[in-house]
């Protein structure tokens, strides 16, 4: 293992008992979003540091409350993995959609959607707010 790769092991291992045993909202000392505190509105990483922290305690309600996207963006992480370990394991060539031409299209309309919709003052949408 690279010593690169070995750093980058023990900052996610570091950063995964902080955000275990600290809950992000209960604490003044953790970053804030920039957007929200100049302007009050929700970027799509709004409550990513909520979520994480009820993603560790495997509260996937609380993660979902938090910020939908971030399950998104979990679901995908967890597609990437299971196709890279399958395509390792039976020496398979199984193609990753995530490296099509028009994913990072599909993705970036599904965050600018997400962005708006959770913005708005209403319900149902008013549901996609962090918590």
């Amino acid at each position: 293992m690279k010593l690169k790769h070995l750093g980058m092991l023990l900052g996610g291992i570091l950063l995964a008992f902080l955000y275990f045993y600290i809950n992000p909202s209960s604490v003044n000392f953790l970053p804030k979003c920039p957007l929200y505190v100049t302007t009050g509105i929700y970027c799509p990483g709004c409550g990513s540091q909520r979520a994480t922290h009820e993603l560790l305690h495997l509260n996937i309600l609380g993660v979902f409350r938090q910020n939908a996207l971030y399950v998104l963006g979990i679901l995908i992480l967890i597609y990437h993995l299971i196709i890279r370990i399958l395509n390792s394991f039976f020496h398979k060539n199984s193609y990753n959609y995530i490296y099509h031409p028009k994913t990072p299209w599909i993705l970036l309309i599904i965050i600018l959607i997400f962005w708006i919709l959770r913005n708005l003052p209403f319900y149902p949408f008013n549901l996609l707010a962090p918590h």
